[in-house]
Order: structure tokens, then C-alpha cells, then sequence
């Protein structure tokens, strides 16, 4: 095997079809919507999503290709995934008694600590600002309303 390649082992290749994969079902879905609507109404969250998206997945590809190879272990993906699984699915089952704000920062408060951020003013912070962001932006951008425990989008 060439040089070239010689730095790709099997965990990164296969790290660079996921986002290959994800980006071209992402165009797809963008091309799907563009030929069934080109009302802006309807546009008005598919395209910014899709070149959020397509911009994040080619800055991730490039960054896989130009990392060292790494020679330290990998930890096992079971171990880590499931867990989070575990997780998000307790997160949705609780979001009709939570509701998505408070249910959404308490996930994202238990994930963070899960992921090792141990600063009580990160944990709260983060938490606190991204739930509330994204319950404020949910509760005015779908067109039926959102069950929520402190926010009253009403």
C-alpha cells in the first residue's frame, strides 16, 4: 500500500463514510424539497440546515484526513453508546411530564457530566442557555404547540 494511504486504518475510513453518507442524504433531502416546494416558506429551515450541515461535515472530513494516525487504544464504542441510548431514550419518554425545556436541559446536563465536564457554571450555564434557546425556537417555529414545564409559549 502506498504511503499515502497508509495513514487511513479501518475506524477513520470508515469515520469518512459516515460523513460522506450523511452528507449526500443530506443533499438528497435538500434536492427532494427544492423540486416538491421552491416556496421560501417552505425552504425557510431546510436550506440553512443543509449548508449548516454540509459545511460541518466537509470541515470534519478534512480534519479526519489530516490528523496523525493515532497509536492509543481506542475505547470500546459499546461502552460509550449505549449509555447515551439509554439516555436519550429516558429523555423522550420523560418529555411529556418534563416538558421539552426542562427535559431538554436536564439531558443535556446529564450528558455533559457523563462526558466528563465537571464546572457546575459550564454544566448550568450550557444547559440553561441551549434548552432555552431551542425550546424558544421550536415553540415559534412548529405550527402546534410544545409541551413545556417552565417556558409559557401559549
Amino acid at each position: 500500500m502506498s504511503r499515502r494511504f497508509s495513514r487511513f486504518d479501518k475506524h477513520r475510513l470508515a469515520d469518512l463514510i459516515v460523513l460522506l453518507l450523511l452528507a449526500g442524504f443530506v443533499a438528497i433531502y435538500c434536492l427532494d424539497a427544492v423540486r416538491a416546494s421552491r416556496d421560501i416558506l417552505n425552504l425557510i429551515l431546510v436550506l440553512p440546515v443543509t449548508v449548516i450541515v454540509l459545511a460541518l461535515c466537509l470541515a470534519q472530513f478534512v480534519k479526519n484526513v489530516r490528523r496523525p494516525r493515532s497509536s492509543v487504544a481506542e475505547r470500546d464504542a459499546v461502552k460509550d453508546i449505549l449509555p447515551v441510548a439509554g439516555l436519550f431514550a429516558a429523555y423522550v419518554v420523560s418529555l411529556r411530564w418534563l416538558g421539552f425545556d426542562a427535559g431538554t436541559c436536564l439531558f443535556i446536563a446529564i450528558f455533559l457530566w457523563w462526558h466528563g465536564e465537571r464546572r457546575w457554571p459550564w454544566l448550568v450555564g450550557y444547559s440553561l442557555g441551549f434548552a432555552f434557546a431551542l425550546a424558544l425556537f421550536f415553540s415559534r417555529m412548529l405550527p402546534y404547540p410544545m409541551p413545556m414545564l417552565v417556558l409559557d409559549t401559549t
